[in-house]
């Protein structure tokens, strides 16, 4: 099992789809990065070489974005800084509600949560 930047890797799967498991990389920079490494993007994360694996995590190092923790350590700080502003974006996060102007009278179910039951009327 390859491990990156603190993350189990997936076997089996194309190296590709396999660095999108990485908080902060997507298809896109997953084939950059494995267009520098040069690396086959064919290859599955099993058939990985030894030298493959040290050039990924010297291209992962060297590309300047905020990766898994350091991303989620970033993206808590706003929210949290949206929150003590007392903006209306930090009261939308602080009610769990949807933050980008999305309708709430209907639909939103996955953010606002589960349906809180009413009991019925008794015959």
């Amino acid at each position: 099992m390859v491990r990156l930047i603190g993350v189990d890797l997936p076997r089996n799967k194309r190296i590709a789809y396999a660095l999108t498991y990485i908080h902060g990389i997507g298809i896109t920079s997953a084939r950059k990065i494995i267009e520098l490494a040069e690396i086959s993007p064919e290859t599955r994360t099993d058939d990985l070489t030894t030298e493959q694996t040290i050039a990924l995590r010297d291209q992962l190092e060297s590309i300047d974005l905020n990766l898994e923790g350091d991303l989620r350590c970033f993206n808590g700080l706003n929210i949290k800084r949206l929150n003590e502003i007392n903006c209306h974006r930090g009261k939308r996060h602080r009610n769990n509600l949807p933050v980008r102007g999305q309708r709430t009278r209907t639909n939103a179910r996955s953010r606002r949560g589960s349906k809180k039951t009413v009991t019925g009327k008794k015959k």
